[in-house]
């Protein structure tokens, strides 16, 4: 499955000065893994990123946000931004802030 270029660099470019970022190919696209733990990532042409499960029911509300689900059942705290929610600049920062701060206290899945 492949994903968004386009979109993948724009996500590059607002990460570029983070410490600690690595690029994954991983659920049919690709993810940014942000102190070894998933933050954001590009599917087809959806960015998904994972925010605090406690704002989750809120920002389904907001445009173009919709629960991420690839088994048939939602991930709480994981949601996908169609194109509607990334073409603004300003939209795309505010998806990516919420994951970056939401990434300081989100648990790490890394096995040691």
């Amino acid at each position: 499955m492949a994903y968004n270029e386009k979109l993948a660099e724009k996500v590059r470019k607002l990460l570029f000065q983070i410490k600690n970022v690595e690029e994954k190919k991983m659920m049919g696209g690709l993810t940014f893994m942000v102190n070894n733990k998933m933050c954001v990532g590009v599917v087809n042409d959806n960015l998904m990123c994972r925010i605090d499960p406690e704002m989750y029911e809120s920002a389904l509300k907001k445009k173009a946000c919709s629960p991420m689900d690839f088994t048939g059942k939602p991930m709480k705290g994981f949601v996908f931004i169609n194109s509607d929610g990334t073409n603004k600049e300003k939209d795309l920062n505010y998806w990516i802030s919420l994951a970056l701060d939401y990434n300081k206290k989100a648990k790490s899945s890394k096995k040691n």
